[in-house]
């Protein structure tokens, strides 16, 4: 059945065109790098270098985190905690894990800290500390000259990857507003993975997808033009490397992604995964509003 089950996909992927992570997709080069810098680095705790340190990451969530041909995990947010680990003197050891263990795992001290374009929520800050990286919001996308409305998408089967925001709170909001409004609910379709989400939209499984802006554009580039934005970015809130609630780790980290910031460092490696548009002049701690 597996193999049945595999030949299919394949098929499917040769005559409709699926969305996968690849080589290809990793730029051209290799990645940038960042000198130590040893007032920042002193400050880093024992624990966090003994022998390396460890994040927790979930993929594939291209192009922040995934997997190339190689099986290396690569992406943007890989890279910039790379570059930390350069300014801090250290080895960055990532450890792929679900999305919903990461969080009780940096509780545990099992990793330093989690790395999974985490969304800085008031209600996570209640039990861990972000250190801010980047602005994302939402973005919808859709098949290619259909026409879906976020905002009226009532009745509609919407495609999310498990345990993000868009599964957790967007779409449940906008749901529970359409019963509210005596019109049918929003039909949310989970899936272990945005690659699996992409595909089924493609294929026609359901009406749209649902997540952070850089994953849907990664997404509409992929699809060889089957696939477009449905309607502007929304809900714009930071991304934030996710460490254990009152960690010293938490201000070593920030005035790390601080020191790229300032020195472009940051920008380069922005520039380099063609994520410019929702770079930040100042980490913080604990950024959400909401």
């Amino acid at each position: 059945m597996t193999a049945a089950v595999v030949s299919l996909f394949a098929v499917l992927c040769v005559t409709t065109g699926c969305v996968v992570n690849s080589e290809s997709t990793v730029p051209a080069g290799d990645r940038v790098r960042a000198e130590r810098v040893d007032s920042i680095a002193s400050q880093l705790p024992d624990w966090a270098s003994d022998p390396d340190l460890q994040i927790g990451v979930n993929v594939p969530y291209a192009p922040n985190e995934f997997r190339d041909d190689d099986g290396t995990i690569v992406g943007f947010g890989v890279e910039l905690a790379q570059a930390i680990g350069d300014v801090l003197g250290v080895q960055t050891v990532f450890n792929e894990a679900d999305f919903d263990r990461i969080i009780p795992a940096v509780q545990a001290r099992t990793f330093d800290l989690g790395s999974s374009s985490f969304t800085d929520t008031l209600e996570r800050e209640e039990t861990v500390d972000f250190v801010t990286y980047y602005n994302a919001g939402v973005q919808w996308a859709q098949r290619t000259g259909e026409h879906v409305d976020p905002d009226n998408a009532c009745g509609l089967h919407v495609a999310v990857q498990t345990n993000t925001v868009e599964d957790i709170e967007e779409i449940p909001a906008k749901s529970e507003a359409c019963v509210a409004a005596g019109l049918p609910p929003i039909d949310k379709v989970k899936y272990d993975s945005q690659d699996e989400a992409a595909n089924a939209l493609i294929l026609g499984r359901v009406d749209a997808l649902s997540a952070d802006s850089p994953v849907t554009a990664y997404v509409i580039a992929r699809s060889e033009g089957r696939l477009e934005a449905a309607g502007p970015l929304f809900d714009a809130a930071p991304y934030g490397f996710v460490v254990a609630k009152g960690s010293p780790l938490g201000p070593v980290l920030q005035q790390a992604v601080q020191y790229l910031i300032d020195s472009g460092v940051y920008a380069e490696i922005l520039e380099r995964w063609n994520m410019s548009v929702g770079a930040i002049t100042t980490s913080q701690i604990n950024a959400a509003t909401s």
